[in-house]
């Protein structure tokens, strides 16, 4: 009875270590699959290859998931947004009425004053 038993054991820790290793290997995936990483497809299937070269490639996968942030990317290069040159386009646009308006101004009251 003991021995079925020890064979059981050596069953359930073999394939509690099978499964552990394969979710381990995983955790890359679901980090990308979490902040919605474009490249989520690539770290899956590098994270299987990662099984075959015993977890070599498996530190790198981890920083390539992570490097990528819902909202702002990459983060390694600062992005002007649209909204920011529209508004920095319109900043220019006003600057340019106001100068126009102002010299309109001027030359009315040059005008008014006779001169």
């Amino acid at each position: 009875m003991l021995d079925y038993f020890a064979l059981f054991l050596v069953f359930f820790v073999i394939l509690v270590l099978f499964y552990g290793i394969i979710v381990v290997h995983d955790i890359p995936y679901e980090i990308a699959v979490h902040r919605q990483h474009p490249h989520q497809d690539a770290i899956h299937v590098a994270g299987w290859i990662s099984l075959f070269t015993l977890g070599a490639i498996w530190p790198f996968l981890w920083i390539w998931a992570t490097l990528y942030k819902p909202g702002i990317g990459w983060g390694m290069v600062h992005h002007t947004s649209d909204s920011d040159i529209k508004t920095s386009k319109l900043e220019l646009d006003i600057l340019e009425l106001q100068k126009q308006v102002e010299l309109l101004a001027n030359s009315q009251i040059k005008e008014t004053k006779g001169i």
